[in-house]
């Protein structure tokens, strides 16, 4: 079986198609056939070895990839999901099922969702990881509906994310965006948008007198935008930072990896994308065989929307 990753940790330079043997399903899980793998920054950190430097390190090849969709290949007994249907799935790279980035895949089917109904598999591709972190950050900092939230990398893929889901969620947005991303980060649904930069925290002051209740840190500012938020409101951060915050905020280090197979979330993710709520965002599309022009991509900078690779 075909998988795209590397032999030991390097960078995107060390990206190769490998031959693996394809994984064996199990009860409770699912092959699926894989047709699109989204890059995401966790697949950069990952073939740098970023997910294994605290503990014991399994022998490679490694295979990233947190995102795919595809059609199920093949079910056990009991299944919820039919050989033949479309689907998503999220993967973590701390656990046994390998990434993406292969022609196959064997997981639980607690990842797996069924694509929305009139949706294409390449932008199906883009949806679990980025929307699931960004469904946990707003959840872990719990502002109820009419309150004010500021989001910083408002035109990500998860700043992306945020702006919408916390409209749906009845909240009051304030995003930062540079020029040219305004009217992206506008359609989103940010009620203001501010201009990005090392006066933000004081552009989110002039909108927001006593500070926001909360703010989604997708620029990784970490303490740099504290001052941002009101006493004993709550910032989400997605880079690890924990602090120390001043003035009672509440910090929220965000990690999906734990919630990748919380079900109920995904489904509900996949419900507002086909409601109109939540919408997908492909900026380009690469053969498997050129993932590592597709990273050296996304490691320039400046992408909006995600970056798939195409395995069909």
């Amino acid at each position: 079986m075909r998988a795209i990753g590397v032999t030991e940790f390097g960078d995107e330079s060390t990206l190769r198609e490998l031959a693996v043997d394809a994984p064996a399903i199990s009860p409770g899980r699912v092959r699926i056939r894989v047709q699109a793998a989204t890059v995401n920054p966790t697949d950069t950190a990952y073939i740098r070895g970023a997910y294994h430097r605290s503990g014991e390190v399994h022998p490679g090849p490694y295979v990233p990839g947190m995102d795919a969709a595809g059609v199920v290949a093949e079910v056990t007994a009991g299944s919820r999901f039919t050989v033949g249907d479309e689907v998503m799935v999220v993967l973590s790279p701390r656990s046994d099922t390998g990434g993406a980035y292969a022609d196959e895949v064997v997981v639980p089917e607690a990842q797996v969702v069924l694509v929305p109904a009139g949706v294409d598999l390449v932008p199906a591709s883009t949806l679990l990881m980025n929307a699931l972190t960004a469904r946990l950050a707003l959840d872990a900092m719990a502002v109820p509906a009419g309150g004010t939230i500021a989001v910083t990398g408002a035109a990500g893929s998860f700043g992306g994310y945020v702006v919408q889901l916390a409209k749906a969620d009845g909240l009051t947005v304030i995003a930062d965006a540079k020029d040219s991303d305004v009217d992206l980060v506008r359609s989103l649904g940010a009620d203001e948008v501010v201009e990005r930069g090392d006066d933000v925290v004081a552009r989110i002051r002039e909108l927001a007198p006593d500070g926001v209740d909360a703010l989604a840190d997708g620029a990784v500012l970490d303490e740099k935008i504290l001052g941002a938020i009101r006493d004993g409101g709550a910032l989400a951060t997605i880079r690890g930072w924990r602090g120390p915050a001043e003035r009672e905020i509440a910090v929220h280090p965000v990690w999906v990896f734990d919630s990748v197979g919380d079900t109920a979330k995904l489904l509900a993710l996949r419900e507002q994308v086909q409601l109109g709520l939540v919408t997908l965002r492909v900026a380009q599309t690469f053969p498997a065989d050129q993932a590592a022009d597709a990273h050296r991509l996304l490691m320039g900078g400046g992408v909006r929307g995600r970056i798939v690779l195409d395995f069909s």
